[in-house]
């Protein structure tokens, strides 16, 4: 290839990653953009892209902190409600994340080294599990839910995010059990070690990069998931924040609180930045270790 091709493939290649780029991240921008315009801006017509004067009160109205740019204080109600549901996104994510797991280790452990019938029809159920529609399982949930005295609770949440998660986590974390060579547990059983010591010594440290990535998906399906959470709950007791920000109306119903949702988005992708950009090196080689072999 002569130097001018090699050039013009560099600078077709620039353009087109500027071009998604750009496309990718325009609605980012416009959202964090529209969660630092005030109420009255949001309801224009056709507001601007950039605020034209630029104010916190939307973070200190869901946070409930500092004071108002009119000098009122926030509505104690709105940042009660928001943090609430805050904290039990937390908490309903990470108990069905590390279930999901511990769960799943074990299921995809036994389905990568143990031979037994029906191996493959456990994977397709799996998967077709994994596939099924979420919509289609609110009727039943409910009315079973609401017997079982689970509606409207952590557990009512946690248990069908695992039917969900555990799935995709046993078929992730499958692939990565066959890639570990046998030998090495043979030779930690040779050394002494019991099968449960080889299984959490060796194994589980090799497969670590499978699990995180298991882990990691895991917990985005149950921090974003929206059907279950808005159908399965009816207070702030448990509702979590994608299901509480559909209640975000405001006071007039023809005029959303436009900059509030942009806030409490804003606010609610943070902490998925914060994991990505911690555990990226994982994620990265979560995602290719178990999908080549050789």
């Amino acid at each position: 290839m002569s130097t001018k091709a090699r050039a013009g493939t560099v600078a077709g290649t620039s353009v087109g990653f500027v071009v998604i780029m750009i496309w990718c991240l325009l609605p980012v921008a416009w959202i964090i953009s529209l969660s630092f315009k005030s109420t009255a801006e949001t309801g224009a017509g056709s507001p601007q892209f950039l605020p034209k004067d630029g104010t916190l009160d939307n973070y200190k109205t869901l946070l409930g902190v500092g004071k108002l740019s009119d000098g009122s204080e926030p509505d104690p109600a709105v940042s009660h409600d928001f943090l609430h549901a805050l904290i039990n996104s937390f908490g309903v994510a990470l108990i069905a994340t590390l279930l999901s797991v511990v769960f799943a280790t074990l299921a995809a452990y036994a389905i990568a080294r143990l031979e037994f019938k029906g191996k493959r029809l456990v994977l397709s159920l799996a998967l077709a599990i994994a596939m099924f529609p979420v919509v289609s399982l609110v009727g039943p949930l409910f009315d079973m839910w609401r017997t079982f005295h689970l509606f409207n609770t952590w557990p009512g949440l946690i248990i069908p995010y695992m039917t969900f998660t555990l799935p995709l986590a046993i078929w992730t974390l499958s692939a990565f059990f066959r890639e570990i060579p046998w030998e090495m547990e043979q030779a930690a059983q040779v050394d002494g070690a019991t099968s449960w010591q080889a299984f959490r010594k060796v194994i589980v440290p090799l497969a670590a990069p499978g699990v995180f990535t298991a882990a990691i998906l895991t917990f985005f399906f149950a921090w974003n998931e929206f059907v279950l959470a808005i159908s399965l709950t009816s207070t702030t007791d448990s509702r979590t924040v994608p299901a509480q920000m559909s209640f975000f109306v405001g006071a007039d119903p023809f005029n959303p609180p436009y900059g509030q949702l942009a806030t409490a988005s804003v606010v609610v992708t943070v902490p998925i930045i914060v994991i990505v950009l911690l555990f990226q090196r994982k994620i990265v080689a979560g995602l290719t270790s178990g999908a080549v072999k050789g």
